[in-house]
């Protein structure tokens, strides 16, 4: 039987809604009820979240039939008349999560009512069994199970119990909970020891599961979710044209050197290993995937903190293989990427995993929705040489397009997996521990909370970061004993980095973290001061592709020279720049760089012992933050440009 949640209150988290709650590691998470964004560059975007790209992710989900899917299982029609690939359920519970976490983060109306109407609709397609999946094991479809490679039924479930959670935590009174529980106690009973010893083609049901057990004490949660982590790697999955390699199913988890295959399921798996290993202890298995973690960073990341190197399998290459031209830098990766390091941070307290979150997070994430939240891009490429069409409004596109944003794909994930992560993004700004608080993340936010010892601890964050580098924390709640107030200094902020504490006196601090001890009365200030100079940025001599060439950032931003920029006829692939001369500030996070354009003439012959370009045009070369191109309609654009000779 399911737990009974309903009448034990102690199950919710009373804090309003954590994605991640560790019961042990090296920082807590704090929730909706405890973080509040209130405005600037992520409270823009959660507000546009809210308001536009739910619903419009709601209102595409019933065009193309994904949701009426339930309805046709239900009515027996579900073999003939059943839409969208065999995923697709999934992306139906990603949009209830999101819409979960909106619920609990502002009590929006409209969020709950379609959460309700959409748990009536999928708790009628419910087997009395637990099975529940609008592709497979109804007439006219195939078999339950039966293709535990591409099928996803797995990995539904996983995105269901996920949103389930996000009801729990959140304190969203839908049946979707009950729903997600009984699927949960279907897959323990069906793939448990004496049971079928698979596994899905694509993670996530591990860190699911994982979560699940977090919020009802179950144990045959976690004890699922370690068998699922334990039973890949050994050619369980049958062999395709892309390898086991793509499914992680080649070399155990714990025996890998760095995530491997497909981008989103290796960064899944990783996540759940995590949970895995908070939960049971497993030192062994928690430090397999910090190793993996550091050599995919040094090895296999883009700038922008992008995944994925390869179209054909949407997978990390090998080693220093990232041409930016064919990045594939999934959204989802990118997504997936933010949760793998907020686990890792939570787990050990390291803060180099919120300086890649912090990078993914601007360069990637914020990059993926328009500025309206109605259309995406599916991956994030560093350099696009051709103008591409505008997209047709009223269709699914291809997910691999990148030249402009699109309303909806045919596969779906990134829309939904950037709506949850909006509505959620609060709980991942700041944790506690035993000595006092840590901010992670900079934002317009007001923190309230208790500390261990259940004192209360607040402070009000203001800052226009990322467009200047003031973060100023002012003490709103606190007690008479002393307590301590951290913040990271990212990586990039190697030099004048200065921390201001309530005296006033004024200290230089580096990478890391940087705190103030103190027995702190309402309306003290601790400031962080963040040195915003654009600097060039040259990527390891061992990346083939860029060698030669440079990029600019401009605090966590990563920079991109767009054709809109440039004169009339000329393109992106005619820039050249000059590192040894200073970036001038240009507004609105852009800057100007001094450099040329290449002469445009065809030679007779494209070698030569001197490639110089005598006729190359001196040009001030204007950059902008890379998460705002092809805001300005179509247009080329690159990141990584080359270094005028």
């Amino acid at each position: 039987m399911p737990a009974d949640l309903t009448a034990d209150a102690g199950t919710r988290d009373d804090t309003g809604g954590r994605p991640v709650v560790p019961s042990t590691g090296r920082l807590r998470p704090l929730g909706l009820r405890e973080v509040r964004i209130t405005g600037g560059f992520w409270g823009h975007r959660q507000t546009v979240n809210a308001t536009a790209t739910l619903e419009h992710n709601l209102s595409w989900e019933r065009r193309v039939g994904w949701i009426d899917n339930f309805a046709a299982v239900v009515e027996g029609r579900a073999g003939r008349d059943r839409r969208g690939r065999e995923f697709s359920d999934s992306d139906v519970y990603k949009l209830i999560e999101a819409m979960a976490w909106e619920v609990a983060r502002t009590g929006d109306a409209s969020a709950a009512a379609s959460i309700d109407e959409l748990s009536k609709v999928i708790e009628r397609a419910q087997e009395p069994d637990g099975y529940l999946n609008t592709a497979f094991g109804h007439p006219g479809q195939g078999e339950r199970y039966s293709d535990l490679e591409w099928g996803h039924e797995l990995y539904c479930y996983g995105h269901l119990i996920q949103a389930g959670v996000a009801l729990l935590r959140g304190g969203v009174d839908s049946p979707l909970a009950d729903v997600a529980l009984r699927a949960a106690d279907h897959v323990c009973a069906t793939f448990g020891p004496g049971g079928n010893q698979g596994f899905c083609g694509h993670p996530v049901i591990e860190m699911a599961l994982v979560e699940l057990y977090r919020v009802t004490g179950e144990r045959r949660y976690l004890d699922q979710a370690k068998l699922f982590v334990d039973r890949r790697g050994h050619g369980t999955l049958a062999d395709i044209e892309f390898g086991r390699a793509y499914f992680q199913d080649e070399v155990p988890v714990r025996e890998a050197d760095a995530f491997h295959g497909h981008a989103v399921r290796a960064l899944y798996l990783a996540a759940g290993a995590v949970d895995v290993a908070v939960e049971t202890g497993d030192d062994e298995l928690l430090a397999a995937i910090e190793r993996q973690w550091e050599a995919t960073v040094a090895r296999r990341t883009y700038v922008t903190g992008g995944m994925g190197s390869r179209h054909m399998d949407e997978a990390f290459g090998e080693d220093y293989f990232l041409p930016p031209d064919r990045a594939y830098s999934e959204t989802c990766a990118a997504v997936a990427s933010v949760q793998l390091s907020w686990r890792l941070l939570l787990a050990t307290g390291d803060v180099r995993y919120a300086d890649l979150a912090e990078r993914t997070l601007y360069n990637v994430v914020a990059t993926s929705p328009a500025d309206d939240g109605r259309s995406f891009f599916y991956v994030n490429t560093l350099h696009r040489r051709h103008v591409g069409p505008l997209p047709a409004a009223d269709r699914e596109h291809p997910r691999a397009e990148s030249a402009v944003r699109a309303p909806w794909f045919d596969v779906s994930c990134c829309p939904n997996n950037l709506a949850r992560t909006f509505a959620s993004l609060a709980a991942y700004l700041v944790t506690a521990d035993d000595d006092g608080l840590q901010v992670h993340q900079y934002a317009d936010a007001v923190v309230s909370t208790r500390l261990a010892d259940g004192r209360p601890a607040g402070f009000e964050m203001r800052t226009a970061y990322p467009s200047d580098g003031t973060v100023v924390l002012r003490v709103t709640e606190t007690s008479p004993a002393p307590w301590t107030l951290s913040v990271r200094v990212p990586a990039w902020a190697a030099d004048g980095a200065v921390l201001v504490e309530p005296s006033g006196a004024r200290r230089p601090v580096g990478p890391g973290v940087a705190s103030v001890t103190a027995a702190f009365a309402v309306g003290d200030e601790v400031r962080l001061e963040l040195p915003l100079h654009p600097r060039w940025v040259r990527a390891d001599p061992r990346v083939d592709a860029v060698r030669g060439a440079v990029a600019a950032e401009h605090g966590p931003l990563v920079l991109c020279v767009e054709s809109v920029d440039l004169p009339a006829g000329r393109d992106v692939d005619a820039v050249r720049v000059d590192p040894a001369a200073p970036l001038t500030p240009d507004g609105d996070g852009a800057v100007l760089a001094v450099g040329a354009l290449a002469s445009d003439v065809d030679r007779d012959w494209p070698y030569a012992a001197d490639g110089r370009d005598a006729a190359a045009t001196p040009a001030r070369i204007r950059l902008v933050p890379y998460h705002s191109w092809a805001s300005r309609g179509p247009s080329t654009m690159r990141v990584w440009l080359p270094v005028l000779e």
